[in-house]
């Protein structure tokens, strides 16, 4: 037997036992006549104690010369701590050891395997399956096992089934960049990767599985950040028989049920916002409600007063930060350069504080009365003791710039807490949007959603201001989930088609089983999508995926540890029909 018991297991409960122990060598503290080892494994850590004249002299020189990370078994008997450790569970007991066998020696890790390591995200990359063994990234992984689990738990108990659909598909054009696997058995041909399992999803709904899911790897040849990875876990589901009530209601119960299971926080109901209000007042259609500073247009009251930059304006517009009045100039010169930075855009910052006594002080006082200004303040309902803060510009770009601002200010003022949760859906997405450099639109979600019916007219002559049946859920400023109703006839989906650009042809090339598969009884259907990893890092409290992923890849989308992507030997190249002598030396 290696084991009777974990590291973490034993309690006063077991005070006098003899128990056998295996785990990894955290550390060793020696005094000369007192010898302790911490002794870890997955479950906990448990303090070892040695002591001349108690401890036979071999043990004492075997555990002398243990290292970090050796891997042994323990033999001793659960004797009461004298001096107890209350920050760990086992912090009442410790284990008088009366044999050890090494059953792997280890190398001196290239950094410390606590908490708190001195590797850093390059070294710890490339060590992962060391990283692994530290408490805080096992926590994570624990927290995305019982995410996984609680997922399952709530779909199977609503009647959905889980079905597993194909990794290696047909690449399609719309959306990010595929990755694609060469076929040997069909030389010149390939298969694609999938995006996500949209097609497939709905062709389970016209076999008449109604309820389905999937917990599924997903692929994009996208550049990467914290929240993007070229491989990522989506939970992908579908319904049919259903309206856009009827998912709203079924997965808002689910994200419910996830915050207390896994969380221990109760979510009231989620409230709706339409993409029009979600661009308007927050200039990001995944708006962080935790804190207000809505978005205030002021052209009725700056405009025509002299001052250019107003005056020359689409829009001007602007937020209230509370109880920000006391920013110094240094404070605001900082502000200033952070929405003039090239990815955010701004040209520039105009600022009013909101003094003590009511009036208003602004950085464009000479082009403005103190009763303009104090109008200002009324329509930002400012209050002595807070800063207005105004961008002014092309009405697209100065909300987005805005959003930017925003978020800096809520971050600044402590108004982002993570153990603050504010979810909420958002809805009546547009259907299309224009794409300037090919002049022509782009499905917004993707060429599947439905429009709503009430603007199907609109199909030939206004295309652009079609709604879409479509829905995302967002929970502090970040998009967790979003779906649609989709297209369920072939008349309608071949329109689509058509408003995106496809050809004829290129419509049936593309999706010609689909759109086959929808003259044979396909029902009304409509699903969404989560990403699993955003949900993790989010009920985690971390701004990276990455944090939640066992073995991911660098911004650069390699795995440092393995070296991935690598080169292939010039047989494989061969039996696949591939040509290399086109790409740039490294």
């Amino acid at each position: 037997m290696f084991r009777t018991h974990t590291c973490g297991e034993l309690r006063l409960d077991n005070v006098g036992e003899e128990v056998i122990l295996t785990g990894w060598v955290q550390r060793l503290r020696d005094k000369g006549g007192m010898l302790w080892v911490d002794l870890r494994d997955r479950y906990g850590i448990t303090q070892l104690t040695m002591e001349e004249g108690f401890t036979p002299a071999a043990i004492m020189e075997q555990a002398r010369n243990l290292g970090r990370e050796y891997v042994v078994k323990v033999i001793g008997r659960v004797v009461e701590r004298y001096s107890k450790n209350d920050k760990i569970p086992t912090g009442d007991i410790e284990l008088h050891v009366s044999k050890i066998v090494v059953l792997n020696p280890s190398k001196l890790p290239p950094f410390l395997i606590e908490d708190e390591t001195d590797g850093g995200d390059d070294l710890r990359m490339k060590y992962r399956y060391l990283d692994l063994r530290r408490a805080p990234v096992r926590r994570n992984l624990e927290l995305r096992h019982r995410m996984m689990r609680a997922t399952r738990d709530y779909l199977n108990g609503i009647d959905f089934i889980e079905v597993e659909t194909p990794v290696l598909i047909k690449s399609t054009p719309e959306g990010a960049r595929d990755f694609v696997v060469p076929s040997r058995m069909n030389p010149g041909e390939f298969y694609a990767l999938p995006q996500s399992p949209q097609t497939f999803k709905q062709l389970l709904m016209v076999s008449g599985f109604d309820k389905y899911f999937q917990i599924v790897k997903c692929f994009r040849d996208e550049d990467l950040r914290a929240d993007r990875q070229p491989e990522f876990t989506q939970i992908d589901c579908e319904m049919s028989f259903v309206t856009q009530e009827d998912i709203l209601h079924t997965f808002e119960g689910f994200i419910t049920y996830l915050f207390e299971k896994v969380k221990g926080v109760h979510i009231g109901k989620l409230p709706r916002m339409t993409y029009a209000d979600a661009m308007k007042f927050y200039g990001s259609d995944k708006p962080d409600t935790r804190f207000e500073m809505r978005f205030v247009e002021l052209n009725p009251l700056v405009k025509n007063k002299g001052f250019k930059v107003f005056d020359d304006a689409e829009l001007v517009v602007g937020i209230c930060a509370q109880g920000a009045a006391g920013y110094t100039r240094k404070q605001v010169d900082e502000l200033t350069d952070f929405v003039k930075r090239p990815q955010i855009g701004a040209t520039g910052l105009v600022y009013a504080r909101v003094n003590e006594d009511g009036s208003v002080k602004s950085s464009v006082d000479k082009f403005y009365s103190p009763e303009d200004l104090e109008a200002w303040a009324a329509a930002f309902n400012a209050k002595p003791g807070d800063l207005i803060l105004i961008l002014a510009g092309d009405a697209d770009r100065t909300r987005k710039a805005l959003n930017e601002l925003r978020l800096e200010m809520g971050t600044r003022l402590g108004l982002r807490d993570k153990n603050v949760f504010a979810p909420l859906w958002v809805v009546d997405f547009p259907l299309l949007e224009w794409d300037e450099d090919s002049k022509r639109y782009h499905a917004m979600h993707h060429p599947f959603t439905s429009p709503k019916l009430e603007d199907i007219e609109l199909i030939d002559d206004r295309p652009g201001d079609i709604r879409a049946n479509a829905y995302d859920m967002v929970i502090n400023g970040v998009e967790v989930g979003g779906g649609s109703i989709r297209i369920h006839n072939r008349r309608l989906q071949e329109q689509m088609f058509r408003l995106l650009g496809f050809s004829k042809a290129e419509a049936e090339a593309q999706f010609g089983f689909l759109m086959s598969a929808f003259e044979y009884g396909a029902p009304p259907h409509g699903g969404i999508a989560f990403g699993f990893d955003r949900l993790c890092s989010l009920f985690g409290g971390s701004d990276s995926i990455r944090d939640y992923i066992a073995f991911p890849k660098n911004n650069s989308g390699r795995d440092v540890m393995i070296d991935a992507p690598a080169p292939i030997a010039d047989a494989q190249l061969d039996e696949l029909h591939i040509n290399m002598k086109q790409l740039p030396h490294k």
